[in-house]
């Protein structure tokens, strides 16, 4: 957590990649990971596992056989200073709602900074996100690390740091490098994404 917390204060973003931001955001047509997951399984909703100091720990699932399964495991670092512009849509988000949705449905266009793509092993059933996933044994999982961007008119604002890791019915690592641009410049090193991945495989707070 800790080190969560250090990492992120010092993610922060060039000029140049924030004014990249903008242009990309009047062009993107991306779908929100909320679309996808309702697309491909037919519903979506999001469970808030633990929520603390600025951390939060969700899984965004979809109903299968009548139980949820975790399509992706997100792990978010909101910033320390949440500006005043979306004030009313965070706390939307920190009530439970979608955050993809929330900032959508009030205007913002939605920006991730790809920061790495890979992937992650984990074990059931001690793994929180196997047991979620209803998955068993050892799985690899697509990985995905990013920042995200808010950026409306000509303002951008550096909102969280994510960790998402993707059920394999979901997204692949190959799925998410088609998707997303990924400039290796930005990517993480190797101690940075160990330390990471640790938070990942963690247990959530009871």
């Amino acid at each position: 957590m800790d080190y969560f917390e250090d990492f992120a204060a010092e993610r922060k973003l060039s000029p140049a990649v924030l004014a990249a931001a903008l242009g990309a955001c009047a062009t993107e047509t991306l779908l929100l990971n909320s679309e996808r997951i309702e697309q491909r399984f037919g519903s979506y909703g999001v469970d808030v596992l633990a929520s603390e100091a600025g951390l939060r720990r969700s899984s965004l699932f979809s109903i299968a056989n009548q139980q949820r399964v975790c399509r992706t495991y997100s792990i978010v670092r909101f910033t320390d200073q949440p500006d005043r512009s979306y004030g009313h849509e965070h706390t939307k988000v920190l009530e439970g709602n979608s955050l993809g949705q929330v900032f959508r449905s009030h205007g913002w266009s939605i920006h991730k900074q790809t920061l790495h793509i890979g992937s992650v092993e984990v074990e059931g059933p001690a793994s929180e996100v196997c047991e979620l996933m209803r998955l068993r044994g050892t799985q690899v999982l697509a990985l995905h690390v990013y920042q995200l961007l808010l950026v409306k008119n000509t303002q951008v604002f550096e909102y969280a740091l994510i960790i998402e890791a993707h059920h394999p019915d979901h997204l692949s690592s190959s799925d998410l490098l088609e998707i997303y641009h990924y400039d290796d410049s930005e990517s993480l090193s190797a101690d940075a994404l160990l330390k990471l991945t640790a938070l990942l495989k963690s247990k959530s707070a009871a």
